[in-house]
């Protein structure tokens, strides 16, 4: 089974669809996002600073999210699914060359239509835990407002507010381009229809890792 690494703009499905392969084919999951909230939620001085790229929907800088995901990380005994880095070619060198490392792994691209993404991201709102995400139109809770699962109030991020996502996109289709390149040169990428119900989208995923 190989390393996978998910591309696709916020919101396209990477949390959802890495969820299922966690717990279909036992891989780690790696989100940077995940990481990067946890440093917020410490309130030390770099989680401020951190905050405060991520509520302008900018990208936190590279140094970091590689300290990050090398300390939390072990490819001698896990398969990783990695969500939300790399973001740019940069990021994808250092990956390849620096992490994986000669590892197996293949690049996937969630292919989605942006404008009917912003309005899924808009309407999402999670668990004060970070682990159950909802969709206002798509999948509401049960009781309006409170969590299935903790029975806890649900919030909206900030960064899933219009204006940071709008912003987002602008730097997700900027940064993406060149990336995609970049695996299509090494006959790595694989894209895929992340339109299809959730089902779908994994049954082609899991044919990319095999």
């Amino acid at each position: 089974m190989k390393n996978l690494v998910l591309i696709g703009p916020p919101g396209s499905g990477k949390g959802t669809q890495s969820n299922i392969l966690v717990e279909k084919k036992g891989y780690a999951h790696v989100s940077t996002g995940d990481l990067l909230r946890a440093e917020v939620s410490k309130g030390t001085e770099l989680g401020q600073r951190i905050k405060s790229v991520m509520d302008l929907g900018e990208l936190v800088s590279d140094d970091l999210v590689v300290e990050l995901l090398k300390a939390n990380i072990d490819l001698s005994s896990k398969q990783y699914i990695f969500d939300g880095f790399p973001r740019n070619v940069k990021q994808a060198e250092v990956l390849d060359q620096e992490i994986l490392n000669g590892t197996a792994y293949v690049a996937v691209l969630l292919d989605v239509d942006i404008e009917k993404l912003i309005n899924r991201i808009v309407n999402r709102r999670v668990s004060s835990d970070g682990k159950h995400i909802y969709n206002l139109v798509s999948n509401p809770p049960r009781k309006t407002g409170t969590c299935d699962v903790t029975g806890t109030h649900l919030i909206q991020r900030e960064d899933d507010k219009e204006e940071v996502v709008r912003n987002r996109m602008d730097v997700y289709l900027r940064e993406v381009g060149p990336m995609i390149e970049f695996y299509k040169n090494k006959n790595l990428l694989v894209t895929i229809d992340a339109e299809k119900e959730i089902d779908g989208v994994t049954e082609q995923i899991m044919n990319c890792i095999n």
